[in-house]
C-alpha cells in the first residue's frame, strides 16, 4: 500500500508555468538491533538531494518473528532495507533476487518483493573515494555473513588477494566454493596484509569495546577497515590508529549503499561523482548541526 503525499506548485520553467506532484515513499530498515543506526537520516538526505522525501522506520526484531515482520513490510513498504542478521533470512519472501543480490545471496535492499544488495557496490566506492587500492593487494576479511560475502566477492573481481575468516570455518570455507579466487582461513593467524576489514558485528551494540582481532594482527596492515559505523571510532580502530595504521569506518560503506538502494527505490542509474558529492554534503552537514 502506498501513501501518497501529494503537494501542488507552480514552478517557472523556461519561461512556462507548470504543475508539479510529489509524493514520500514509505521505506524501514529492519535488524536485530537498528537503535542506533543512521539509515533514516542518510536515505532522508539522499533523496531529498534527488529531489524526493521518504518517511522512514527503523525496526529491530528477534529473529522469531522477522518472518511475520518481512511479510507486513512487504504488504505495507514501498521498499525496505536488511541488515544484520536477515540479509540471508529475507530471501525466501522473495520472489527473484536480482543483479549482486543473485551473486552474493544476500540482500539488504527489497523492493516489489524483488531482493538487490547494494553492499558490495558501497564498500568498493568508499575504498576508490578514499584512495585505496585493491588489485594486488593483500585482504584479510573477518566474517563470512551478508557483508563479508559481498565484500570478498566484490575485492576477488577487483584482483586483490582475498583471505576469509569466520568463526565457522565452514561458512567461509562454503563462500570459497561458491566464488573462487578466495581462500579460506581454517584458524586466524598474524601475517602480513595490505589491510584487514571487519565485516563481524564485533564492536557495536552490546560487544562494543571489544576487536575482532589485537594488536598482533594489525600492526602488520597498513589500513584497518571497519565496516561498523557507531560507534565511530571502534576498539578494532582504536588499536590500528594507535599503531599508527591509517583507519576507515564504515559511514561511506552505508552512505553509498543507500545511495544505491534510493537509485533502485526512484528507479534511476546511479552516477559515482553524485554519490560522493552528496556524502561529502552530508559530512558537512553532520559537523555543522
Amino acid at each position: 500500500m502506498r501513501q501518497y503525499f501529494l503537494s501542488r506548485f507552480l514552478s517557472q520553467t523556461c519561461g512556462t508555468w507548470k504543475l508539479k506532484e510529489e509524493f514520500m515513499l514509505k521505506l524501514a530498515v529492519v535488524g536485530k538491533d537498528v537503535s542506533k543506526s543512521e539509515s533514516g537520516k542518510m536515505h532522508a538526505f539522499i533523496l531529498r538531494g534527488m529531489g524526493s522525501d521518504c518517511e522512514y522506520e527503523h525496526i529491530s526484531v528477534a529473529a522469531e518473528k522477522f518472518d511475520a515482520l518481512a511479510e507486513k513490510l512487504l504488504a505495507e513498504k514501498d521498499a525496505f532495507n536488511v541488515t544484520i542478521p536477515y540479509k540471508l533470512s529475507v530471501i525466501p519472501h522473495l520472489n527473484s533476487l536480482e543483479g549482486d543480490a543473485k551473486i552474493f545471496g544476500a540482500v539488504n535492499t527489497v523492493k516489489d518483493r524483488i531482493g538487490y544488495n547494494t553492499d558490495g557496490a558501497g564498500f568498493m566506492l568508499m575504498l576508490q573515494n578514499n584512495g585505496i587500492e585493491t588489485s594486488g593487494r593483500r585482504f584479510l576479511v573477518l566474517g563470512a555473513g551478508g557483508a563479508g560475502r559481498s565484500v570478498v566477492k566484490k575485492l576477488a573481481d577487483a584482483g586483490a588477494h582475498v583471505f576469509l575468516y569466520d568463526m565457522n570455518v565452514q561458512n567461509a570455507e562454503i563462500v570459497a566454493t561458491e566464488f573462487g579466487n578466495i581462500r579460506p582461513l581454517t584458524s586466524l593467524q598474524p601475517a602480513q596484509y595490505d589491510v584487514i576489514v571487519n565485516a563481524t558485528g564485533v564492536g557495536m551494540h552490546k560487544s562494543e569495546g571489544v576487536s575482532p582481532v589485537g594488536a598482533e594482527f594489525l600492526s602488520r596492515c597498513n589500513l584497518a577497515c571497519d565496516l561498523i559505523y557507531c560507534p565511530k571510532k571502534s576498539e578494532f580502530l582504536r588499536i590500528a590508529e594507535g599503531l599508527g595504521k591509517k583507519i576507515l569506518n564504515g559511514e561511506g560503506m552505508l552512505f553509498y549503499q543507500a545511495y544505491y538502494a534510493d537509485c533502485i527505490y526512484l528507479g534511476k542509474d546511479a552516477d559515482s561523482d553524485e554519490a560522493k558529492t552528496l556524502f561529502e554534503r552530508y559530512q558537512r552537514e553532520k559537523e555543522n548541526a
